[in-house]
């Protein structure tokens, strides 16, 4: 799953919002469109449509049921808008890229969406005020966290029917589940926490501490250790999932809210919103590197599948973000690329041609938000598509 902007940051985003006309609200029921004020024109792909995928867009307005925009990544034209529940905030897809799973904060339901016709199914009830998702590496369960109750509900795909919640800590914030699929790592932003889940039995094993307000976590490929993210202590704690015992804390800058791991394992990149920073951590020694700088106000990391590139995506300020790409064999950041205003996530195509960048509003200044496509064969933008009303996550299918 794609992350939107990190807790703190989310009101400001609502405030933006409300400031709005209400007669935006009602655009969102037209179908999206494309703007031009993008640099280059669309590549397409040729005769490997198949093989490209689908970008989908949770868009937690219009209210009370928000949509999901898919956009084929041939074409980069968005389709017609999905019902879903109320607020959307989070969305994953299977590993087999025949269903993704919506989040829905304000309605306490998770909608599944058949790709191969874009139609939602039946709402799953999970818990209050669920935040986010992930889905077992075999397909067959997906975890959503509920932020009231403090507790995780499993749904077996297979069916669209919810298990017995399982309760974890404080404010559950963040899921991440192991390469092998035996367990799941939840982060609880209130208790500076974190609950393993052994998705075998559905059972919770006992918490770990962590550092202050854990928002992020994410696993090595070899399953060995688990990083969590603690934006109030500006540390990342190592977890050995063998043991499920924390290491010692790893300073990195202030207000860290995501991480992204290469590859092949070797560096675990974290990106730290109020330094303007990013910090590159020895996974072999869990030894910080020199702090890379970026733009202002970063917020979202995501790694080519080739692992030559990482792409921040930056705040930079009410005007539009940007985002600046980083060599992970030097790393050292390159010529930041222009974005939307107030990025909320990226994702980054299987084959690794294109990156997309998630943006609260247009860079065109349409009341629509918008997703950026950046071809990171050149680094350069293509012209953005418009999507629904305060898009905060989004997936694209394997």
């Amino acid at each position: 799953m794609i992350r939107r902007l990190s807790r703190t940051a989310v009101p400001v985003a609502c405030a933006a919002l409300m400031l709005l006309p209400a007669t935006a609200y009602a655009a969102q029921a037209a179908a999206p469109r494309t703007t031009h004020g993008g640099a280059v024109a669309w590549h397409g792909c040729g005769a490997n449509k198949a093989a490209r995928g689908t970008v989908y867009v949770a868009n937690f307005y219009p209210q009370p049921v928000g949509t999901v925009t898919p956009i084929p990544v041939c074409t980069n034209v968005a389709g017609k808008a999905i019902p879903a529940g109320g607020g959307p905030r989070a969305i994953a897809i299977t590993p087999n890229g025949k269903t993704a799973y919506v989040v829905n904060t304000n309605s306490g339901t998770v909608t599944p969406i058949r790709t191969a016709t874009n139609t939602a199914g039946k709402a799953i009830r999970v818990g209050r005020l669920p935040e986010a998702i992930a889905i077992t590496p075999d397909g067959k369960t997906a975890y959503v966290s509920n932020t009231d109750p403090g507790t995780v509900t499993p749904i077996r795909t297979a069916t669209n029917r919810a298990g017995k919640a399982i309760p974890v800590g404080s404010d559950p914030f963040a899921i991440a589940i192991t390469p092998d699929g035996r367990t799941a790592y939840v982060a609880n932003f209130g208790s500076g926490t974190v609950t393993p889940i052994r998705v075998a039995t559905g059972t919770a094993r006992p918490s770990v501490p962590v550092g202050s307000g854990p928002v992020a976590i994410a696993i090595t490929p070899d399953g060995r250790t688990a990083y969590v993210v603690n934006r109030d202590s500006g540390t990342v704690t190592p977890i050995r999932t063998r043991t499920n015992t924390a290491g010692r804390p790893i300073r990195v800058g202030q207000a860290p809210v995501a991480i992204a791991i290469t590859p092949d394992g070797r560096t675990a990149y974290v990106v730290n919103r109020d330094s303007d920073t990013v910090t590159p951590i020895r996974a072999r020694t869990n030894t910080p590197g020199k702090p890379i700088p970026v733009g202002a106000g970063p917020v979202v990391i995501a790694i080519t599948p080739n692992g030559k590139t990482a792409y921040v995506a930056n705040v930079d300020g009410s005007a539009g973000g940007s985002v600046t790409p980083i060599s992970t064999a030097t790393n050292r950041a390159g010529k930041p690329i222009a974005a939307g205003v107030i990025p909320q996530a990226i994702a980054i195509t299987k084959d690794g041609r294109t990156a997309y960048v998630l943006n609260f509003s247009a860079a065109s200044g349409a009341v629509e938000g918008s997703v950026t496509p950046i071809s990171t064969a050149t680094n350069r933008a293509a012209r953005e598509i418009l999507v629904g009303m305060n898009p905060n996550a989004m997936a694209i299918t394997p």
